[in-house]
């Protein structure tokens, strides 16, 4: 049997997505499995054993639908999973004839281009994505609700990118390497800069050794709060491809992040993941915490109405810190 996975959103989603290959492979042995995601997710995906090829969309897209089509069959799938739910790509999985095309009912377009529906709901449900994403499997007959921590050995990842050498010389052998990653590029909840430099502060010089991470464009917003005034503090803001981002962050203790896709990449590489989120729907950490065997989740709330600053203090976030790294 030959499975196609859709799902054309941002890395943190894709991460979430991936477990869906390990049940497959574990409930329909032989199976082949191809991904169909953006092309920044790419390296992500290819760390999963269980994925045997990638569909990049943007290349996809790009050719008349007439070609989409052609090149969508000659992959021969007899399944297609839409996980993310887009229009286009659910007219392109009917025009090619997929047998088994399988989507949720709350689109109104997959009533006409899909045969399989499910009938729940993302936004309102108390499930994990993750979890939510495994009852898309129900109509092949796999019909299991796993548990968070199951679901973390499912991933099948192998980090094979290889660390620079220029990377690995800031990486230290007796201390413990901590990534802070202030920044989510509008997508999640953010801490603050000044609760992150309060927690450098607390941070001990000779115990951490302290990454900045984060594009470009998202160090020029924190630089002057978060590089200037600390000189242990290591700007890493620009400096990688996403390949190398992943083999820094593999090599590194733990990673301290909003709701973001490297907060998703460490947990599931089994970097020590802390998590800070906010405490309501649809965005709080029973829906999108971060997946992995070693992980906390801190929980921002507001102070007031008026002043949305989170409330989380940065004693806290250490203190969690320290536990974790015990």
């Amino acid at each position: 049997m030959k499975i196609l996975i859709s799902r054309t959103d941002s890395i943190g989603d894709v991460i979430l997505t991936l477990p869906l290959a390990g049940i497959l492979k574990k409930y329909i042995p032989g199976c082949q499995i191809v991904f169909l995601g953006q092309t920044y997710t790419q390296p992500v995906v290819n760390l999963s054993k269980h994925i045997d090829g990638f569909i990049n969309y943007k290349e996809l897209s790009a050719l008349d639908f007439e070609a989409q089509v052609a090149e969508i069959k000659k992959h021969g799938f007899d399944v297609a999973i839409h996980v993310f739910p887009k229009k286009p790509i659910a007219q392109l999985i009917y025009k090619a004839r997929i047998k088994t095309r399988i989507g949720t009912s709350h689109r109104w377009y997959h009533w006409l281009t899909c045969n399989k529906l499910l009938h729940f709901s993302r936004k309102n449900s108390n499930l994990h994505e993750a979890q939510l994403n495994i009852k898309l499997l129900a109509p092949l007959g796999i019909k299991k609700s796993l548990s968070i921590a199951e679901i973390a050995n499912l991933y099948g990842f192998q980090c094979n990118f290889l660390l620079k050498g220029e990377h690995k010389k800031l990486l230290s052998s007796g201390k413990k390497n901590i990534i802070l990653h202030p920044k989510s590029k509008g997508s999640a909840v953010e801490w603050g800069l000044e609760n992150f430099a309060q927690l450098i502060l607390l941070l001990p010089p000779e115990k951490f050794n302290i990454f900045i991470s984060g594009t470009e464009d998202e160090g020029k917003l924190f630089r002057k709060q978060l590089i200037e005034p600390f000189p242990q503090v290591q700007d890493m803001s620009g400096k990688f491809s996403l390949e190398e981002f992943i083999a820094f962050i593999g090599q590194s203790h733990a990673m301290i992040a909003a709701s973001t896709g490297p907060l998703h990449i460490a947990a599931a590489l089994g970097v020590f993941a802390v998590g800070l989120f906010p405490p309501h729907k649809p965005i709080h950490p029973g829906r999108w915490q971060p997946i992995g065997k070693h992980t906390k989740i801190l929980l921002l709330y507001p102070e007031n109405q008026k002043n949305s600053v989170p409330s989380l203090m940065a004693q806290e976030v250490f203190a969690a810190l320290n536990d974790g790294l015990k």
